[in-house]
């Protein structure tokens, strides 16, 4: 057998049978657990029986540690974030944080989640402290480090903030579905997925709270951002190459364990409202077969793909507010609580019936300040409900106390708390935590993380492949020698100016005329960046999708929220007037993070492009015909706001548990859902213009 390289900063190196092993425990004895010629069940099991159940208690908890570079905090000096911090109530902040030497060594937590931005070495040489640290304790258990998503561009990048750019950056994952959609080229997934992978390796992050398999029914659903649209075929097929690009074929020590979510689908929104808030609580399934037929079909496909944990949604499934549902033939018992407290969810229909073999992680805060339906609980049972219901560890807490308490009091047998570890156990020694990936290297970090070629421009590719044309009044492409007009629009001025600096410096020294006035113009480009509501909390009436004010005949749902999604509407309405009377075209770019309604701005515009958080050089690229455009739409676009009307029974006029695609089936005759265009194109999910 082959000896595995392996390196120890604190405990030390034994020798059996001519190979070299960690001596965790420090006993001088190789310990099965110690063992890597062993499999991960049987080093598992016997780690278990050496752990007390404060150490068992401690791994069922996975909570956001700061770093001291990124937080750069009066007296943070080195690379760890060693501060207390007194709870203060706010969304991460339900706990009080320790420092995280006192986390690791008192508490005994091992998963954490790290939010921080800093360069690719940052972030390894922060993963190597923790690290360290876990090596000093006890049995030496290491830690695994998760992050969210950040190989898409998101608003902070699109905005400037380099520190969020240390990986290879895609465009948003609606783009990555427009554009594996248009070009029925679904090797970009594969080829994204093995980028992923060798990107998040070098820094030491081995778990991936990624990628959302919900379809999106509800056009208010601020999370649509996150989805790759509301095709349940599509999405599924692209779910099941990522799992297998990322993790491997079966999980590995070279894979990043994936944690897919939101099971069992969290499109199924009421008038949009989030449960990351009360008002947003409930899945509502008012059409029968939608939660069959819609919302578990993606989550279908990843599970035959077996990844590492599987995320529940806040939500709790309605009784009152639902059609009955069923699965393969047998009507599906709605117990009204979250579905990470669900055990007819999580162990029926996850576990028995889809055949689902990882682990469950809840998402964040289920225990305190999103306990729906066990609000009457006291957060000691609502442990030991989510445990017990088949939840293994518990999303963004450092509460170890309440754990122990509830096995204190019997309420969770050790049985149970051990079947627990044994599968979050399990996952760590296949991925060789324990053993030769405990640490990585800084400076290879660096040196390979965004930094090759072939990924960038294949990633680039992806941006000009995303780019939807929608509407072209024969003004598009542009020749090479038409000077434009730019100008970004935001509903928060402070950022569409930075849209604007980004904009014009992505496209700088590339060979575009831009201009600085309309009067000195060929055409008029906008790049729209609408956004809408309060992603933690809910509205004061229902999501406002509308674009802009029409000045002319602007009718809306009387009971919508009344905030602009875009600034300085009627800077942008004399920009218009200006290119009607020097009779020039005007380009409207939109960026999708939702279905916006377009119905102010479609009128006026002669071309319309969908973008997601595109790149916006190539958006030029396309404009320009550099390329051809072939996105497609990954969404269907309402019509207006009267289709997404609700009544004074809170009861909306199109299915909130069915795509855009299907809803006009459950509409009158001669009423249809999709926007039509002035020239007759209808915006529906898959469509797409070419030149």
């Amino acid at each position: 057998m082959e000896q595995i390289q392996l390196e120890t900063r604190h405990k030390s190196i034994i020798e059996v049978d001519g190979l070299k092993f960690k001596d965790l425990n420090n006993n001088g004895q190789l310990d099965p657990y110690e063992d890597w010629r062993l499999s991960a069940e049987e080093r598992a099991e016997d780690l278990i029986s050496q752990m007390t159940t404060d150490e068992k208690a401690g791994m069922l908890l996975i909570y956001q540690l700061l770093t001291g570079k990124a937080t750069n905090e009066e007296g943070e000096t080195g690379i760890l974030h060693e501060k207390f911090e007194k709870a203060d109530g706010s969304i991460m902040k339900r706990t009080d944080r320790y420092p995280t030497t006192e986390t690791i060594e008192r508490l005994k937590l091992r998963h954490f989640i790290l939010r921080d931005n800093m360069p690719a070495e940052d972030i390894a040489e922060w993963v190597n402290a923790v690290n360290e640290v876990c090596e000093k304790t006890r049995l030496g258990i290491p830690a695994i480090i998760a992050s969210n998503s950040r190989n898409e561009n998101s608003e902070q990048t699109l905005e400037g903030d380099k520190s969020e750019g240390a990986f290879t950056l895609f465009p948003g994952t609606l783009g990555i579905a427009a554009a594996i959609m248009g070009t029925s080229d679904y090797s970009i997934a594969d080829k994204m997925a093995e980028i992923v992978c060798e990107e998040w390796n070098n820094v030491g992050l081995r778990k991936g709270y990624f990628y959302m398999a919900d379809v999106v029914t509800d056009p208010r659903w601020q999370r649509t951002y996150g989805t790759f649209g509301e095709d349940p075929e599509v999405i599924g097929e692209i779910m099941a190459r990522l799992i297998r690009g990322i993790q491997g074929k079966t999980l590995d020590e070279e894979g990043i364990a994936m944690t897919v979510k939101h099971f069992p689908g969290g499109g199924a929104r009421e008038n949009g409202f989030d449960p990351h808030y009360v008002e947003g609580k409930w899945n509502v399934y008012r059409t029968p077969g939608s939660l069959e037929n819609y919302h578990l079909k993606p989550f279908e496909r990843a599970v035959k793909e077996q990844p590492s944990s599987i995320m529940p949604y806040y939500s709790a499934p309605s009784i009152d507010k639902s059609h009955y549902q069923s699965y393969q033939g047998k009507d599906i018992p709605f117990e009204e609580v979250g579905m990470a407290f669900n055990h007819y969810i999580l162990q029926d229909l996850l576990r028995d019936t889809l055949g689902f073999e990882g682990y469950v992680n809840s998402d964040t805060g289920v225990t305190d300040s999103t306990p729906w339906g066990v609000e009457d609980k006291n957060v000691v049972a609502r442990y030991a409900k989510a445990i017990n219901a088949g939840t293994d560890i518990v999303g963004a807490t450092n509460d170890v106390e309440n754990i122990i308490t509830a096995i204190e009091k019997g309420y969770i047998s050790m049985d149970r708390i051990d079947e627990a570890n044994q599968r979050l156990l399990e996952e760590m020694f296949t991925l060789g935590l324990f053993d030769h990936k405990t640490y990585v290297d800084p400076e290879k970090a660096k040196e390979n993380v965004a930094q090759s070629d072939d990924a960038k421009d294949y990633a680039h590719k992806v941006h000009q492949q995303s780019v939807t044309l929608l509407k072209n009044k024969n003004v598009l492409p542009l020749k090479s020698e038409q000077k434009v007009f730019i100008r970004a629009f935001h509903k928060d001025p402070e950022r569409a100016a930075k849209y604007q600096e980004l904009i014009l410096n992505r496209t700088k020294d590339q060979g575009y005329q831009i201009v600085d006035t309309v009067d000195q113009a060929d055409a008029v480009l906008f790049f729209m960046y609408p956004e809408t509501g309060d992603y933690f909390n809910a509205t004061p009436g229902l999501l406002e999708l509308t674009l802009c004010e029409d000045k002319t005949n602007y009718a809306t749902n009387g009971d919508a929220y009344k905030e602009t999604t875009l600034s300085e509407s009627n800077e942008m309405h004399a920009i218009v007037r200006q290119a009607e009377e020097a009779n020039i075209p005007v380009i409207s770019t939109v960026n999708f993070t939702i279905p916006w309604i377009v119905d102010n701005i479609e009128p006026f515009s002669d071309a319309l492009v969908g973008i997601y958080e595109s790149d916006p050089l190539a958006v030029l690229e396309v404009l320009y015909g550099k390329i051809e455009p072939k996105g497609v739409l990954p969404i269907t676009l309402p019509k207006n706001e009267q289709v997404i009307a609700v009544d004074e029974h809170g009861v909306c006029l199109t299915r909130n548990d069915v795509p855009g695609y299907d809803k006009d089936k459950y509409l009158r005759p001669g009423v249809t859902y999709g926007y039509e265009d002035s020239e007759g194109n209808q915006y529906y999910k898959g469509f797409g213009l070419t030149y």
